[in-house]
């Protein structure tokens, strides 16, 4: 990516496929060895000091962060561009949570296999990305495959913990990651989770049979469209974790930076003003809604916010971009705001 706007690039794609390799990685390989090898001492280096070596050695133009990611003005507030641009050299690593009550048994499973990992705060695990987990751990059942930031939407729920019963509408909840995230936390929860996609919902039930999660009402809904409200169809916590760029993830899947049209991204932000403005008649008065992207861009994030402030009524109880590009994971947003206590 960093060499994608110079150039007469094919023709000196002998040279920069092993520079960007070089960039990439933090071990010695066989293809440095047969390549490179006066790079071979030099792998552990900074990105920075990488790039020096590789403008000196292969006569490149000079190195930018903004060869990466050109977008810098549209950043969410607080993004450190710099350490997010270098979070596209580093290979990304694989979270786990580990579900309660079994974290003693997976540490030992992953012992047992010889499988090294580093702790990132109570439950949750990093490994390396490419590691087989499958035959392993009883994924879903004792730990669930989710990305770091991803877990830490678990702070959102504290308003919630003390509430004896809790009506739960997960309306974009894709595989249900996040839905048994909310049945760990807040276990006498009433769960209603619904998305689009047919096929990702039966992959939804797959894992909540293996994660015990039950009962649970699963419905196919398009949200862009107005919905039909039952007499008293109304929910404590509303989880929107809306469609999005997703360019928080993009390290994991770089071809989507590289060939990201900018016009996009009104068609995310238009989609997502029509899907919470259909979900938010649902809220009880007093209740939550949870708004999630896996985005960095601000027009997704805090202006999304401030319309939902603004034309929806509704008061922001705390905001946060979730950084994950300086620990090797996704970066994340999340708001939680609540409606009027009475309805006006």
């Amino acid at each position: 990516m960093f060499f994608s706007n110079h150039a007469k690039v094919n023709d000196r794609l002998p040279e920069y496929i092993p520079a960007a390799l070089f960039l990439c990685s933090t071990q010695p390989g066989e293809w440095l060895h047969h390549l490179r090898p006066s790079w071979q001492e030099k792998i552990y280096l900074s990105v920075n000091e990488k790039c020096k070596i590789i403008e000196e050695e292969l006569k490149a133009p000079p190195l930018s962060p903004l060869h990466i990611f050109p977008w810098k003005s549209a950043l969410s507030e607080g993004t450190d561009y710099t350490a997010f641009c270098d979070s596209f050299l580093i290979w990304p690593d694989l979270f786990i949570r580990v579900r309660p009550g079994h974290m003693k048994i997976v540490q030992k499973k992953l012992g047992d296999a010889k499988i090294g990992y580093r702790a990132m705060g109570k439950n949750c695990l990093a490994l390396d990305n490419t590691t087989k987990l499958h035959t392993v751990i009883e994924t879903d059942r004792e730990a669930v495959i989710q990305d770091y930031s991803s877990q830490q939407i678990a702070q959102f729920l504290e308003p919630l913990k003390n509430e004896p019963r809790l009506r739960v509408w997960d309306c974009c909840a894709a595989s249900g990651g996040k839905s048994i995230l909310v049945r760990d936390i807040l276990p006498n929860v009433e769960l209603t989770v619904t998305d689009i996609r047919k096929s990702i919902l039966l992959n939804l039930k797959k894992r909540f049979a293996t994660a015990g999660i039950e009962p649970y009402s699963v419905t196919t809904v398009d949200l862009t469209l107005p919905l039909q409200q039952k007499q008293g169809e109304r929910y404590d916590l509303i989880i929107c974790d809306v469609p999005c760029s997703g360019s928080g993830t993009w390290s994991r899947t770089p071809e989507q930076l590289y060939f990201w049209p900018e016009e996009k991204l009104d068609h995310y932000v238009g989609l997502q003003k029509k899907i919470t403005q259909n979900v938010i008649p649902f809220l009880k008065p007093g209740g939550y809604l949870l708004y999630i992207t896996c985005s960095v861009f601000k027009a997704e994030n805090e202006d999304q916010v401030i319309e939902l402030e603004k034309n929806c009524g509704l008061k922001l109880i705390r905001k946060k971009l979730l950084k994950g590009y300086d620990k090797k994971a996704d970066t994340m947003f999340a708001a939680l705001l609540k409606s009027p206590a009475e309805d006006h």
